[in-house]
């Protein structure tokens, strides 16, 4: 068959053309039809508009009839007599070669295409919308300002215990109720006791309040809920009182559990002082607080445990017992204390046999154990410098130093006016 599109006729006229022998090859498809007169015919008459009859088309050339080419092509009707009366002419005519053209699905891949792509290119976008609304907002609006910042860590996990948390006896004394509750809160609940709903723990920065929390949790072997008490605030109120609700409500599901407030004092203060919308979050979300720990019924498996260096400062509400019941003091260590500190924090470092332990608790009245743990690892530190195998006695000496004193400085001052000052500060 010819590239070029051949004209097409009317299907009458291809149906006269089979009857009267003039065709000898027909190429059929779903909706049209290809073929090969035997003689070329003269056109099908056509309606002209203006005389409403129809007119032969002339040549221009000759002035006689115009004549088709050998090939044409006819739309194929698809109703059942059309289809039986083109059979039946087709039986009568057997010279006539039929063939059944491939099909043609580039109608239908345009379809396809012009329908398939904008729905594609939908389908994409609310997928992507879907998935960065979940991540932002964590699954509805404003819902990721609402879902609670807490992090879970999983008591399996962790190697924290009260072994790893030292010169704190009496405080660990205080929790170790608190564990066993959390193993078998059967065994008090069956003689009517209450555990307390609320531990607070308070004392000055870097005395193990955090580490503390993290080896009840660690002991009792249930799942850890630790968060920040900034993090209940922001822009929107309202938002904190349902950070509240969505942190309490998992913990419940998943009691027994600990829930534990780093730095209450961000949220729990008291009431009634100052001014601004800020204010009224942080009210609302304490009084979320407050409602929550008062809704415990007594088979609620969840203890709450906060920490704070400014207790001055929290509600009183918040304190009453009922919520947080036992006040815990974690105070500065004693020498005892620090002696123990030190050998926790001294496990993994390797030492000269010229290290007194006890001598250096002796030297650090009034540290913390975070202050010990850096003096420590600034000893570690000042050995590798100078290239040693193991940490001897002077580098506990400059770290500890330095921890309480600050780095070595340059000679500043003269011999002379060293004398000066010694005489001044003796006399």
């Amino acid at each position: 068959m010819r590239q070029q599109q051949p004209p097409t006729v009317p299907y009458s006229f291809f149906l006269q053309q089979v009857d009267r022998g003039n065709v000898v090859l027909i190429q059929r498809g779903d909706i049209e039809a290809q073929g090969v007169f035997k003689e070329p015919p003269v056109a099908p008459p056509k309606y002209d508009d203006e005389t409403g009859t129809l007119v032969t088309e002339k040549d221009p050339q000759t002035n006689e009839p115009k004549r088709l080419g050998k090939y044409f092509r006819v739309d194929l009707q698809r109703d059942e007599q059309s289809q039986g009366q083109l059979t039946q002419l087709l039986k009568e005519h057997p010279d006539v070669q039929v063939s059944v053209l491939p099909a043609d699905n580039t109608l239908f891949y345009l379809y396809l295409l012009a329908i398939g792509v904008p729905i594609l290119l939908l389908l994409m976008f609310w997928l992507s919308f879907r998935r960065t609304r979940n991540e932002m907002m964590g699954g509805g609006f404003l819902s990721g300002f609402t879902k609670s910042p807490a992090k879970r860590y999983e008591a399996s996990k962790q190697a924290i215990t009260f072994k790893d948390v030292a010169g704190l006896e009496g405080v660990k004394a205080d929790l170790i109720e608190i564990v066993d509750y959390l193993k078998s809160p059967a065994k008090f609940q069956r003689l009517g006791g209450r555990v307390p709903k609320g531990v607070l723990l308070n004392g000055p920065p870097g005395t193990g309040k955090t580490l503390l929390a993290r080896a009840v949790a660690g002991e009792a072997g249930v799942p850890f809920y630790s968060v920040s008490g900034s993090e209940f605030i922001q822009m929107f109120v309202g938002v904190g009182a349902s950070r509240v609700r969505d942190l309490f409500r998992t913990a419940k599901e998943k009691s027994p559990a600990i829930i534990f407030v780093d730095e209450i004092d961000a949220v729990g203060r008291q009431r009634g002082a100052g001014l601004g919308g800020g204010h009224d979050e942080r009210e609302q979300t304490l009084n979320q607080i407050l409602s929550e720990m008062d809704g415990f019924s007594q088979t609620d498996s969840v203890i709450v445990m906060a920490a704070t260096n400014r207790p001055d400062v929290l509600d009183p509400a918040l304190l009453r017992p009922g919520r947080f019941d036992r006040h815990v003091t974690v105070g500065r260590p004693t020498q005892k204390g620090r002696f123990e500190i030190f050998k926790v924090h001294v496990r993994d470092v390797p030492l000269a046999d010229n290290v007194d332990l006890e001598r250096m608790a002796s030297s650090t009245v009034g540290l913390t154990g975070a202050d010990i743990r850096n003096i420590v690892n600034e000893a570690a530190l000042w050995a590798a410098r100078q290239d040693k195998s193991v940490v001897e006695m002077s580098d506990f000496d400059y770290a500890r130093d330095k921890v309480l004193m600050g780095a070595k400085r340059e000679e500043v001052l003269t011999s002379t006016e060293k004398e000066k000052t010694a005489y001044h500060e003796a006399g």
